[in-house]
């Protein structure tokens, strides 16, 4: 079995990678599991800007092909050398799963493999068979907890030479997480804001991250769960006109669906009912709230959490590459939440 636990990973990569040629990295995080994989085709040695050394792949293209990448695997580059194939959007494929059981029982030559996973439980068929197989590295890759936040941070600003005070770091840390992308290109949106200066202060987080009450973010939030439209449609026009990001109800929607995720995961795992749980796990929401995830835990199945979860992800992902889009994408991937939740709730 050849599997590393998620905080492992920079440790890995610097001493360890060049022992594997076939990576699956996985986890609700797709913005973390983006940039590992990106870390780890840097590390390979192709070049990456060589159509011919590297080969992207979506599932979709699998699907049409299933051969497709064992026939990419074991062929030889149009000039020699070394090439990688980049598969994202993986999830339990079939077709993905037995390729990749064929490819890892004998060592490849001339070729790597990098696989982007979405969040795989454990014992899933694609989890199942990468764990099981020598030479395939798996790499979890889950929501960043404070430490790697504040990592974060101070790898972002020391580039600039920027300190922070405590309480704009703890303003700051409220404020990102659940994507690391995300995370990562918002700490860089205040570096930038901030150069020139010796120290980001708290102000300087609110007003290039997040100038509104965190009240309307949260109305926001509770109109989605609730199925609320017109709830909804007005917490936005208040976060329009406050000049807040949207990007940050996406990411505040997310948690919320990680928190249910995690009580539906303890309702099933111990038999209990939805109250039972918000008395045991939800004691640190505020009492306006409760009632509100309470409703949502009766109507959303684990995995329909886990399909909501992976499109906001999905969402957050998307604005942050290409930020032109970033309203609409957001808006869009809202909307369709609240309509869900108000078709589940009717």
């Amino acid at each position: 079995m050849a599997e590393i636990k998620s905080h492992e990973f920079e440790t890995f990569l610097q001493k360890s990678v060049r022992n594997y040629r076939i990576f699956v990295i996985y986890g609700p995080d797709r913005g973390l599991v983006s940039e590992r994989a990106g870390q780890l085709a840097g590390k390979t040695g192709v070049a990456l800007d060589d159509p011919f050394s590297l080969t992207k792949l979506d599932i979709a293209d699998l699907q049409k092909d299933p051969g497709r990448l064992v026939d990419e695997a074991q062929s030889i580059g149009l000039f020699g050398g070394e090439k990688l194939i980049w598969i994202r959007g993986a999830a339990n494929e079939k077709y993905l799963v037995e390729s990749l059981a064929l490819l890892a029982e004998k060592p490849l030559e001339a070729a790597y493999l990098i696989v982007e996973a979405g969040d795989l439980k454990k014992g899933s068929l694609l989890r199942k068979t990468a764990e099981a197989a020598r030479a395939v590295m798996t790499v979890p890759s889950y929501a960043d907890d404070s430490r790697a936040l504040n990592g974060l941070i101070d790898a972002e600003l020391g580039a600039e030479k920027l300190g922070i005070t405590p309480a704009a770091r703890q303003a700051l840390i409220a404020l990102i997480g659940g994507d690391r992308i995300a995370s990562r290109n918002e700490v860089r949106k205040l570096a930038l804001y901030c150069r020139g200066l010796d120290t980001v202060e708290e102000h300087h987080v609110t007003e290039i991250i997040g100038d509104a009450s965190a009240i309307s973010v949260d109305d926001a939030v509770d109109a989605i769960l609730g199925g609320d439209l017109n709830g909804f449609l007005h917490a936005m026009q208040k976060i329009s006109s406050s000049k807040t990001a949207i990007f940050l109800v996406l990411q505040a929607c997310l948690k919320q669906f990680q928190l249910l995720d995690t009580l539906r995961a303890e309702m099933e795992d111990k038999g209990l009912q939805a109250p039972q749980v918000m008395q045991t796990m939800g004691r640190h929401l505020h009492f306006r709230r409760k009632p509100i995830l309470e409703q949502a835990l009766r109507q959303w199945s684990a995995e329909s959490i886990a399909r909501e979860s992976n499109r906001l992800q999905a969402a957050i992902l998307q604005s942050r590459r290409r930020q032109v889009l970033e309203d609409s994408a957001a808006m869009q991937t809202l909307l369709s939440t609240t309509l869900q939740s108000g078709r589940k709730s009717a």
